[in-house]
This record gives structure tokens, sequence and C-alpha cells, in this order.
């Protein structure tokens, strides 16, 4: 298929904001592929490579502007290939290498694939057509439920696998998508809880742990063979010998975990987030003492098969026949506000977050956010991403410094509301890192401030929110000050703008 075909969808996805004509769009374009075209133009359409990142900033999209083609030529696959090259070249000269194929690339291109190729590179996609409509549109085009499409997806780690099957082999092909060892799956998420008593519902007993401020660890093990995966779905088993010892010794046979790595220090405390990552590469051969320490709290495989469809309480059995107490995250069940209080205020006292409420009936949903774990923090925190950046004055000049703040727009992966601006809590440390930062997503200035692309998420601890006419989102953050940066977090993990309104 020719690329300017891709590019004729993109156009029309982008023209219209009726989901249903998009999904039509995408999905007509989508029937006509060859087999080997599928996964790459999927990534293609949603503004992604199957190379990822490709080291091209947008200062050298911006100098390299040839004249368009007059007639589309590009393959899908041609596109595929020069891409791979691209993300291949590396060492001495690397920067002008990657300057010249982009040039071969771009001058290949008609001005409509140009259009998408910039979007592309850049990271600017904006055509409302995002891994949902994308779904839904791969469902339409094979003719095949757009829930057994998410389920594949979430299995096999991305949508690109589960659209080859979908659109070769139909619903067989799907469903034989299964969770396997050594095959990570994207994490099962939480939704966001005023207090213990909201998260409880007053319903049946549900499971309370302890929530850290570690990183997400996904283990796996395979006969002899240990992977450790982070929540981003990369492969960090060489940085976490210790943890990768533990499960390797863990008994049973294929097993799947999910769970955090902390610091820990003598004392037992956390150590700081920063600390925490800063451990990856530097854990010891037990995983204890000064290194990282795994709390494990799921298992999504075990006894020689998936266990991710069984029920909490189930799943919580299976983890303490495999996994020793002190490899466990704390938690109790209970359907007692008081004493889920009571063990959160003992979370809290040890120097962690909170507690997360999780229902005892509900499976592992892998990839979904829902109302099945609620996660509560006594100190409002919101996962925001950074829209734009100001040049600091004073003794900040020279550093960009005051942060506007984004939450995800209700249900769009790729489209932000800006709900507040911010400069508290940044060390000389943060304000250095963060100026080069800013600056390599830079995507254009408006006098002090500097536009760019929203990328990089924030955490940010505040002391509520109010109504506000100032920000489209009509709130306001009150007090909010940086805690962290999140790199282990993508935008579209962000927070979105009903989580911040829930805080009125």
């Amino acid at each position: 298929m020719l690329f300017d075909s891709l590019a004729a969808a993109s156009e029309l996805a982008a023209g219209t904001s009726q989901r249903n004509a998009k999904v039509r769009a995408l999905a007509t374009v989508l029937a006509g592929l060859a087999p080997d075209e599928i996964e790459p133009a999927v990534a293609f359409l949603i503004g992604s490579t199957r190379a990822g990142r490709i080291g091209i900033g947008w200062a050298t999209l911006s100098d390299v502007r040839p004249e368009p083609a007059a007639e589309p030529t590009l393959l899908v696959a041609d596109v595929d290939r020069a891409i791979e090259e691209l993300a291949a070249l590396h060492g001495s000269g690397v920067v002008a290498a990657r300057r010249d194929r982009l040039a071969t690339l771009l001058a290949a291109a008609t001005a409509r694939e140009q259009h998408l190729l910039y979007a592309i590179l850049g990271g600017e996609l904006r055509q409302g057509a995002q891994e949902g409509v994308m779904a839904t549109a791969v469902a339409s085009a094979a003719g095949v439920p757009v829930a057994a499409v998410r389920r594949a997806a979430m299995m096999a780690g991305a949508l690109g696998p589960a659209a080859v099957a979908a659109l070769t082999g139909g619903r067989e092909a799907l469903d034989a998508i299964a969770l396997v060892p050594m095959r990570p799956v994207q994490p099962m998420l939480a939704s966001p809880a005023t207090d213990v008593t909201d998260a409880l519902g007053g319903g049946a007993p549900a499971a309370v742990e302890w929530k850290l401020d570690g990183a997400r660890v996904q283990a796996h093990r395979r006969g002899d063979e240990v992977g450790l995966f982070t929540r981003n779905l990369n492969d960090v088993t060489d940085r976490l010998p210790g943890i990768a010892a533990l499960v390797a010794g863990l008994p049973g046979g294929d097993l799947v975990l999910d769970g955090e790595a902390l610091g820990v220090l003598d004392d037992g405390s956390p150590r700081r987030f920063q600390d925490t990552m800063g451990d990856f590469g530097a854990d010891d051969a037990t995983g204890r003492g000064g290194g990282l320490r795994a709390f494990f709290f799921d298992v999504m495989y075990a006894d020689g098969g998936p266990v991710h469809d069984e029920p909490l309480a189930v799943r919580r059995e299976l983890l303490q026949a495999v996994v020793p107490v002190e490899a466990r995250l704390p938690s109790i069940v209970t359907a007692d506000p008081l004493e889920a209080e009571r063990f959160l205020g003992r979370a809290v006292a040890g120097g962690h977050e909170g507690v997360m409420v999780k229902s005892l009936d509900e499976p592992y949903a892998a990839g979904r956010r829902g109302a099945a774990w609620r996660k509560i923090k006594p100190v409002h925190t919101l996962d925001l991403v950074v829209l734009a950046v100001e040049w600091g004055h004073g003794r900040r000049t020279g550093w960009l410094s005051n942060l506007h703040l984004g939450a995800r727009r209700t249900g769009r992966d790729n489209e932000f509301v800006m709900v507040g601006k911010t400069f508290k809590g940044l060390t000389d440390a943060l304000l250095e890192w963060q100026t080069q930062r800013f600056l390599a997503l830079e995507l254009g200035r408006d006098g002090h401030v500097v536009h760019v692309r929203p990328e990089q998420v924030v955490e940010v601890a505040l002391d509520g929110v109010q109504r506000s006419s100032r920000y489209p989102g009509g709130v306001a953050l009150r007090f909010a000050r940086v805690r962290r940066y999140r790199d282990d977090k993508a935008a579209a993990e962000a927070d979105d703008i009903d989580a911040v309104r829930s805080l009125l």
C-alpha cells in the first residue's frame, strides 16, 4: 500500500470530530493492508513507529524541509524500513547522517505524506485517533468484537500484534494471544479515591495494601530464565540482579508477578523515589539492604497457566503460596473503614504514600484503570503533563522555571487541559535538569514562554483545587508544588481532568 493512503486516512480522521467517522476512515485503510504492513501502519496512524523514539529532535525536523514530491511513490514498507535505518544510526557523525537520511525520505514524500511524517517523528500527530479509536477501527475492519482486540493488545503488550492477528486470523487468532511468561503485559492501574470510606464503598470486604513510592516491576520466570520489566514494558533484568535472583529462587514453575521495587534503608524505612530510581543498576545480590527490595502484590501466571482471570481472592492465595511474606506487600482484608484508616495511618507513619483498596472479586484487568483498584494518598497528588515553561528571573535567570501544568482530557490520551502553574519545590539541580529537558522538547516560543511537546509527566502535591474561569478545565490547583518527575510514566497515563475536578 502507498504511504499516501495512510496520510489520506489521517487527514480524514483529523478533519472530523465524530468518533464513528474517524473509525470508518481508519478501518477502510486498515482493511486494504498486506499482512506485513499492518503493524507499522497501525503505529504510524497513532503517531508512533515500531522503532519507538529515534533521536530526531524538533530542531532537526524544522531544518530539513525539502520540496515535496509531485506524485506518491513511497510504500508503507519503504517508510518503515527508512525509520528503522534512522533509528539504527549511532556513533560519530550520527546527527549529520540522520539529517541526510531524513532529507532523502522526505524528498520522496508528497506534501500530504510529509505532513504525516513530520507529525509522527515530532510526536505531534493530532487527529483525535489514539489507541482507543484505533482498536475500534481494527475491530471494525476485521469484523470482530472490540473487546477481543483490546484484550489481545493487553496480552501482547501492544496494539500492533493484536491488529495483525485480527486482520489476518480473526477472532480465533485474537483469542490465541494469551499471557505467557517472558512477554510483559500492560499493568493494571488504579483510580484515585478521596478516602478509604469512599474506596470501600460500604460493601463487601476488600484487600487494603500499602501504596509504596517505588517503581513498578513485572517479574517473569520461564524455566531458568527470569525477566523484569517496568510499567512501560522496558526490560530491566540486568539492572536488578538481586530481585532477579529472588524471583529465580521462588518455589513452583513458570511465574508472572506484579509488584514494586523500593529502595529501603537499614531500619526498613523507604528511600526517596529519586534514590530508588538511582538504585536501578546498583542492587545488591540479595535484593535487600541498601539496594532495591521487591514487594509483590499480585500473580498473573502460576501453576502452569494464566490466572489473571481469577478473582483477586484466589490470586492472593496463590501469591501467598509462592512468595515469602517479606517479599509481599503488607495488606489486610476488611470492610471496616476504621480498620482501613488505621492501616493507612501505619503505612503513612512508615513513610509510604498511602494505601490501595482492591476488590476481592475482580480479575486482573491488564492495561485498564477502573474502580476495582482505588488509591488513597493523604496528601493530594496528581500526575500532570508539562505543557510549557517560563524563563525564570532574579536568582533563576537563565533557567526554565515556572511550569504550565495540564491534565488529560477525559477519554483522550493525547489531549490536555491546562489547570495551573507552579515553580515551587524546584531545587537548583531540578532547575538545571528541566531546562535541558524542556529545551529538547521545545515546540516554539511566545515571549518568555517556551511551549513544549506534552510528554513529560510531573507529580505535584497540592492542597486542593478551586473553581476557576482562568483555565479551560474550569478548575485551578491550590498551592501546587513539584514532588518529582515521573520518567516511568507516559503522558497517556497522567491524571485526567475528572480526577482533578474530583478534588473540588
